[in-house]
């Protein structure tokens, strides 16, 4: 039966059930039909593979899947709802101050709130209560469509240049900011309806600012246990004293750059950074009071590592040694004795994968001077070859091994920690959007990755995109867990590499169509490359981290 005797449309579900509801309907009210099949709170919706806000009306009948707080989408827009709250809170306790957001760390995301005296435990208090207030207020965030001229007469009014500079070089006619409570700023994605859904937080000071707490989308209704993380911490504040060198804190300050035609000395710059930062790293492995026999690398994938090995291998020679390399993959057990993850598919990220044991025997037999007969293993057939290869090191020779396992201290259990140097390297970006926008680190690698998987693997933007989320899960079992156990971590992320990236990636992401389930995130990637200048390559050397993913470097032929 029609409802009140409206025209009705057809909405069909991810279990390709159907329900008829009448025509203009928001999402946010059929929302509520359907909470109960979920594990957490509904915050968006996808329409026929289209995120969308849930004040979004239905017109046509369409398909819809509801994104709660288990999806990565969900979690995003949650907190990127929870910061515009910090900062509004913050806005109404001590309007002279102004919130950067800066970066993931500790479960967290660190922000910083500057003004004429550093932040208080007491100040992170009151601003925690006020955002609880804020909450519990319900207020509704509204979505504000307006031209550039009046988007930068807003922004000049509250003394936000970082996005005045900004808009000078978007292409779109307009900009899209949010209100709540008479408070408008801009934020790089989409809202939940009203601060009432906010309500799982915490603020915890970390000097000089706070550390901004929400859940996880593995347990969306708790707040996960702090765990400081000094190290990765240290390396986020080196790199932002990096973008103050280069004279680049935000997405503005890049594409002035471009615009200006300077890029070319910031590219040099950047790169020379980089080679200074492996020199000393090679300098610490080769001047070491205890003589290191094995170097360990691991980071998350398309953090560069292999270009790091190579590069970090040509200074270990400056320093006198003779690195040789031994590949973990060709330790991977025979693929019948293969672990299987959840979905009952063959893990071969798990540290189970690989033949510990044997691994460990060698490694205690090279390092004792002795020659050992190193697996050769045929991906193919999934088993190793009946030959090997005879390897045996003289004293000046040090062992690289680069792989996932690196930091965790089983994989070379059978090497005292004082002859292994263990380094993680990822592309920690910490340059923002904005002052309220950051870039997450898990956006530059996805990115680097669609643009090498084309390149070199044949593989589509699509097929990458779906194959995101399980190499993220691995990531979080195998390598997070152990980023603290690192003697030295090497941010591999380039001030300029977004706008290089971007010429490659967008027609990768432009072949994804609405049909497509990875529709949304290509999406939401095509727009957050919009933020950047394109930037040509014939600057780039041929050693940079870079040119693992776009080509033509000189470690690969």
């Amino acid at each position: 039966m029609k409802e009140n005797n409206l025209n009705m449309i057809k909405v069909v579900f991810p279990d390709n059930s159907e329900r008829e509801v009448y025509e203009g309907i928001s999402l946010q009210e059929l929302s509520e039909k359907c909470k109960k099949e979920y594990k957490s709170t509904i915050v968006a919706a996808k329409v026929n593979n289209d995120i969308k806000e849930l004040s979004y009306r239905l017109y046509d009948s369409c398909r819809v899947e509801f994104i709660d707080l288990t999806y990565e989408d969900g979690m995003r827009i949650y907190k990127r709802s929870l910061s515009f709250i910090l900062i509004k809170a913050v806005n109404d306790l001590f309007p002279d101050r102004k919130v950067v957001i800066c970066h993931s760390i500790s479960k967290g995301i660190y922000c910083e709130v500057k003004g004429d005296k550093p932040l208080t435990v007491e100040e992170v208090d009151m601003i925690k209560n006020r955002m609880i207030e804020l909450v519990n207020l319900k207020i509704p965030f509204i979505k504000k469509i307006m031209s550039l001229d009046e988007a930068r007469e807003v922004f000049r009014k509250i003394g936000r240049m970082d996005r005045f500079r900004f808009i000078e070089h978007r292409k779109k006619p307009y900009v899209t900011l949010y209100e709540c409570d008479g408070f408008e700023d801009y934020f790089y994605g989409y809202m939940v309806p009203h601060t009432g859904y906010l309500d799982r937080f915490d603020l915890k000071y970390y000097h000089p600012g706070l550390i901004l707490m929400s859940p996880e989308k593995t347990n969306p209704d708790k707040i996960p246990e702090y765990k400081e993380q000094k190290k990765l911490f240290s390396i986020f504040s080196e790199y932002k004293k990096w973008g103050k060198i280069l004279g680049v804190e935000d997405v503005g300050a890049l594409n002035d750059i471009v615009k200006e035609g300077k890029i070319n000395e910031l590219i040099r710059v950047a790169e020379a950074l980089h080679e200074k930062k492996i020199a000393q790293i090679a300098d610490m492995i080769a001047f070491n009071e205890h003589k290191k026999k094995v170097v360990l690398i691991a980071g998350p994938s398309s953090s560069g590592k292999t270009t790091f090995a190579h590069r970090l291998s040509i200074q270990l020679r400056v320093n006198g040694l003779r690195p040789v390399t031994i590949s973990l993959d060709d330790y991977f057990v025979n693929r019948e004795l293969t672990p299987k993850d959840e979905n009952g598919e063959y893990d071969f990220e798990a540290l189970e994968a690989i033949d510990i044991k044997l691994f460990n025997q060698h490694l205690a037999e090279l390092t004792a001077g002795k020659e050992v007969d190193v697996p050769i293993f045929n991906f193919p057939n999934g088993c190793r070859e009946s030959f090997c290869r005879k390897l045996k090191i003289d004293e000046d020779q040090i062992i690289i091994i680069e792989g996932i396992h690196g930091l965790n201290e089983k994989l070379t259990a059978s090497i005292a920690k004082e002859s292994k140097f263990k380094i993680y390297v990822s592309a920690l970006t910490s340059m923002n959007i904005d002052e309220h926008n950051r870039i997450p680190t898990t956006d530059t690698r996805i990115i680097r990755r669609i643009v090498r998987d084309f390149q070199f693997r044949g593989c589509s933007a699509a097929n990458t995109i779906n194959r995101w989320p399980s190499v993220r899960r691995g990531e979080e079992r195998n390598i997070f867990p152990f980023q603290e156990e690192a003697d030295v971590m090497f941010n591999s992320a380039l001030m300029f590499e977004l706008g290089v990236l971007k010429t490659y990636a967008e027609p990768l992401l432009m072949e994804i169509d609405s049909s497509e389930p990875e529709y949304s995130e290509a999406r939401r990637l095509i727009e957050f490359l919009s933020n950047f200048l394109s930037i040509d390559t014939k600057e780039i050397p041929a050693n940079s981290i870079i040119r693992e993913f776009i080509g033509g470097s000189c470690f690969y032929h």
